[in-house]
């Protein structure tokens, strides 16, 4: 990491000269300028009355910027076929996020396992088939262009009640996968 450079950046966007920064700072422009140009290195001391007087601190200086991961492609989804059922994960570790999408396709007469009340909400959307969505014991159906929404304090599940299979997008929060 160059410290010079990143220090003049901050001072820039502050609409600051060295010289005012370096008055700040009880320091002189010159000191200012070879830091900026990676001449010399600020002591600890220095570089904290640095950043406060940029309005910063030595956590967010050093904080490393991470990409955020925006789009994701079919390669990086995480698959799981099981008894009739063929989970695609399409956010890869949604798990650490407030919600999990996954894109669900059951096999006729096939349904997703009964899970258990827990805390959250459940949204789906059917692409492909007809389901039921079975809460607390009750049926409540759904076909393609249909969604579903429900409380997950209730023991649940989603059946595909049709001939073919059947294909929803099925979304948690919090995540329970």
């Amino acid at each position: 990491m160059e410290l010079g450079s990143r220090i003049k950046e901050m001072r820039l966007a502050k609409n600051l000269t060295q010289e005012e920064l370096a008055d700040r700072c009880e320091l002189t422009k010159g000191y200012i300028s070879q830091l900026e140009n990676d001449l010399t290195s600020p002591s600890i001391a220095t570089l904290v009355d640095i950043l406060n007087a940029l309005g910063s601190s030595l956590g967010a200086f050093f904080k490393e910027e991470t990409a955020e991961k925006v789009v994701f492609s079919a390669e990086e989804y995480i698959d799981k076929l099981s008894d009739g059922m063929y989970l695609q994960w399409v956010i890869p570790n949604a798990q650490k996020n407030l919600m999990e999408p996954v894109l669900v396709t059951l096999d006729a007469g096939a349904s997703t396992p009964a899970d258990f009340p827990h805390e959250g909400e459940e949204f789906g959307f059917v692409l492909e088939g007809r389901v039921a969505v079975v809460r607390g014991g009750k049926r409540f159906f759904a076909k393609k262009g249909e969604s579903f929404y429900y409380a997950a304090d209730k023991e649940h599940a989603v059946v595909n009640t049709g001939k073919g299979r059947a294909r929803f997008l099925w979304i948690s929060t919090p995540p329970n996968f």
